[in-house]
């Protein structure tokens, strides 16, 4: 039977320039040995969906806390602001998903991609291109598998 937890990460961020905190929900794969697997796509860490990590309870912390990554799904994970709000954020999402990633949203101007570890990269990189030079959004590739470097 498996089990979700919810696993504290902390690092620094590029984007916003700050030590960051997020919380991401895993399955337990191996509660002995400290392995869980990430459920859902990062908005601000450097990780990505499906990979396999380890975690330690820190008391300091009263919770599981990231520690390394064990195996890679080999999904990426790429941040995106909306920059024309006209356009809206459903519109550039569709746009997306028709590429075949998912994403999660945070607000009405910011969103993340979940690239799946089999998906054409150059083609989903070369939409986003575009749509960033027609100054609609931005975007940033949070965390790059090397499936699609």
């Amino acid at each position: 039977m498996e089990t979700e937890t919810k696993i504290l990460f902390r690092e620094y961020s590029d984007v916003l320039e700050e030590i960051v905190a997020e919380t991401l929900w895993a399955t337990v794969i191996d509660a002995e040995r400290g392995y869980y697997k990430i459920e859902n796509v990062p908005f601000y860490v450097k990780t990505a969906f499906e990979n396999i990590i380890f975690a330690e309870f820190d008391t300091d912390e009263n919770q599981l806390v990231y520690k390394s990554t064990v195996t890679s799904s080999g999904n990426s994970t790429i941040q995106v602001v909306i920059l024309k709000k006209e356009i809206g954020i459903e519109t550039v999402r569709k746009i997306i998903e028709s590429k075949g990633c998912e994403s999660e949203k945070l607000n009405d101007s910011f969103f993340v991609i979940d690239v799946p570890s089999d998906a054409n990269y150059t083609s989903i990189q070369k939409k986003l291109d575009q749509l960033t030079q027609q100054g609609i959004i931005d975007y940033a590739e949070l965390y790059l598998s090397e499936n699609h470097r």
